[in-house]
């Protein structure tokens, strides 16, 4: 039997809210190697989908299936041990340590399984993980501040420090919420090069996120999410062109 290329299936997902239907209906397909975008208005679900893959929120229905492996149930860190890791909209950073070693942390808590404070004595120890975040900081154009504190970075800064936080994990999937929010356009084309870069080594990539820009510079295919249903699926020439959509991102879709 030929093996599917399908790496990631939101199977049939329900999300209620008491009586709020979030998500109705929701059947995903992200194939390995692309970049796949989900875009919709605010409020479409967006969030609560990303959540759902990530286990920070439990689907009332459906499933959400990782290369043959039901993720449903699982914990948000054993959901990273299989090879999903997340960029979210506001970085996930520990502000008082270094660049540096902001980047190293996570490898140890790949390694070890979890993340504990023995590990923050010996990350000058660890010079096998350092040599790679060093690698990871260069990737990423941030190798001349790899010893400032990670509180003082500028937003873009942190994000770009935070994607070589993911990178450095090896993961097989990369989930990014809004990954050039309030971003400069010198700094938003800055990470769309960056993750054009990562792309090209076969990385596959889902991105939720407003800017069109990002979205059409990017994207293999879209889903449009709009009152948490999935309105349109296909290629940004496909997408661009649907009436469902343009209805939808003006104010129409009541």
């Amino acid at each position: 039997m030929e093996k599917s290329n399908v790496v990631l299936h939101v199977a049939d997902v329900h999300k209620r809210f008491g009586g709020l239907h979030a998500l109705a209906d929701i059947d995903l397909q992200v194939e390995e190697g692309k970049t796949h975008a989900i875009i919709g208005p605010n409020g479409a679900g967006k969030s609560t989908l990303l959540n759902v893959i990530i286990g920070k929120l439990a689907p009332t229905s459906g499933q959400v299936v990782f290369d043959g492996t039901v993720l449903t149930g699982r914990k948000p860190y054993q959901i990273n041990q299989l090879g999903i890791a997340r960029v979210f909209q506001t970085p996930e950073i520990f502000a008082d340590l270094s660049v540096l070693h902001n980047v190293m942390i996570p490898a140890l808590a790949k390694r070890d399984g979890m993340f504990t404070l023995n590990m923050l004595r010996s990350l000058d120890s660890e010079t096998g993980i350092r040599a790679e975040a060093e690698h990871m900081l260069e990737d990423v154009g941030m190798t001349n501040r790899r010893e400032m504190l990670a509180g003082s970075l500028s937003r873009g800064d942190k994000r770009r420090m935070e994607l070589a936080m993911c990178l450095i994990q090896h993961p097989r999937l990369l989930l990014l919420d809004e990954p050039t929010a309030g971003m400069s356009r010198h700094d938003t084309n800055t990470t769309i090069e960056l993750l054009k870069k990562i792309k090209s080594r076969g990385m596959t990539k889902v991105i939720i996120e407003h800017d069109m820009h990002v979205v059409f510079s990017l994207a293999d295919k879209i889903s449009v999410l709009a009152q948490g249903r999935i309105i349109a699926d296909g290629s940004p020439d496909e997408v661009r062109g649907n009436p469902k959509v343009q209805e939808a991102y003006l104010g129409g879709a009541h």
